[in-house]
């Protein structure tokens, strides 16, 4: 089993300030959704990701985004088992972004 590459809340939200391009995907459910995500995240459900995989590039940065880090987790151990190399969970989910005081704003549709 490979490990996961994770990403901490303010490694990305640095990486986003300096202009980094890092594709942010919130596997949440819609209903989840309604909290808020991180501003410029595309919105795209985990069971989705399988059936529009192609849909990703091998070469852009990936982040992974769910509640608490877990299904982001997995939603990465998938996409790595894919051949997806650069794909990152953030540590700690929305939960951690929301407490580390970082805006949060409305997804994107994928």
């Amino acid at each position: 089993m490979s490990l996961i590459n994770e990403i901490e809340v303010s490694e990305l939200a640095e990486l986003r300030e300096n202009g980094e391009t890092i594709r942010v995907i919130d596997i949440r459910q819609p209903a989840e959704l309604n909290s808020g995500t991180i501003p410029g995240a595309e919105a795209l459900p985990m069971h989705i990701i399988p059936l529009r995989i192609n849909e990703f590039k091998r070469d852009e940065k990936l982040v992974m985004v769910c509640r608490s880090g877990a299904r982001s987790a997995q939603a990465c151990m998938f996409m790595q088992q894919q051949g997806y190399d650069n794909v990152f969970n953030l540590r700690g989910g929305m939960i951690a972004w929301a407490g580390s005081g970082l805006e949060i704003g409305l997804p994107q549709a994928v």
